[in-house]
C-alpha cells in the first residue's frame, strides 16, 4: 500500500495534469511503486504467500499495461521505461 502523498507525487510527475490518475503512464508508475514496496516486504517476510500472489498479479497487470502502451504510443512507452528504469 502506498500513501496518499506518494500517489499524488507520482501523479504530478507522470500525469498530464494534477487530476490525471487514470492515464496508462500513471497507472504503470503507481503499479511499479506498489511492486517495489511489496518486494521489500517479501524480503523480510519470506513465508507470506498471500502477498507473493498479490505481487505476481501486480507484475502481470503492469506487463499488460506496458504492452498496451507500446502498441498505442511507442515513444511514450520508451520514455516511461527509461524514467522508471524498468528494462536495461
Amino acid at each position: 500500500m502506498i500513501s496518499k502523498e506518494a500517489k499524488e507525487k507520482i501523479i504530478k510527475k507522470y500525469g498530464r495534469n494534477q487530476k490525471d490518475s487514470g492515464s496508462v503512464e500513471v497507472q504503470i508508475a503507481i503499479t511499479t511503486e506498489r511492486i517495489t514496496n511489496l518486494s521489500e516486504h517479501l524480503k523480510t517476510n519470506k513465508k507470506d504467500h498471500g502477498s507473493r500472489r498479490g505481487l505476481l498479479k501486480l507484475i502481470a497487470r503492469r506487463k499488460s499495461l506496458l504492452s498496451y502502451l507500446s502498441k498505442k504510443d511507442y515513444e511514450a512507452y520508451v520514455k516511461l521505461i527509461k524514467k522508471l528504469k524498468l528494462k536495461s
